[in-house]
């Protein structure tokens, strides 16, 4: 299995195979197209002249990465925020996995010990992990016992809810569907 995005071919090859790509792409993934977050870190790169490790981003000056993350076109909406948080997401990985992104979700015991520790990311509320939990298990083998569960709906097998279902333009369009739904239901909600 493996992400298949409508982004550029190169930035889909970055996914798949750079586990901090991949991360990078899914801390980028708020309040921009979802095509815009995933195709940024395969952006960075290019930048920076080679795919970076969390050690060289944790130790970057952080003014001169808010610079890379805002050169036209930004990398996001919030340029200097999000290079921040990114920072922060990449310390944590030196700290507790070595700089090794794929540490992450390597060695759990369960789907509830992988969403805690992705919880325990910068930027990762419950919502946001079980999205990358399911992405994870549904595009990159990643199924410890229990993953669906943890994963929550959005482990769900038929589910089009998320970036983890997006295997196709057709897929891409039911997944838009369920989040102008649940944006309407939302806001229907709150009256």
């Amino acid at each position: 299995m493996a992400l298949t995005l409508p982004v550029d071919p190169a930035a889909n090859d970055l996914l798949n195979r750079d586990p901090l790509a991949l991360l990078i792409g899914m801390t980028l993934d708020q309040q921009i197209p979802l095509e815009k977050a995933f195709s940024s870190p395969y952006v960075l790169a290019e930048r920076l002249g080679h795919a970076p490790d969390a050690h060289e981003l944790a130790g970057y000056d952080p003014e001169a990465l808010v610079a890379v993350f805002a050169q036209p076109p930004a990398l996001h909406r919030f340029p200097k925020a999000m290079a921040a948080r990114v920072q922060e997401v990449c310390r944590v990985l030196v700290e507790r996995y070595d700089g090794d992104a794929s540490r992450l979700w390597a060695d759990v015991a369960d789907g509830r010990e992988l969403l805690s520790r992705i919880t325990g990311l910068p930027g990762f509320g419950t919502q946001k992990a079980q999205i990358f939990l399911a992405l994870l298990g549904k595009r990159f083998d990643v199924q410890p016992p229990g993953w669906r569960e943890a994963a929550g709906g959005y482990g769900d097998p038929e589910a089009y809810r998320s970036v983890a279902d997006i295997t196709d333009a057709e897929s891409l369009r039911r997944v838009r569907e369920y989040k102008k739904q649940a944006k309407a239901e939302a806001k229907a909600a709150k009256g």
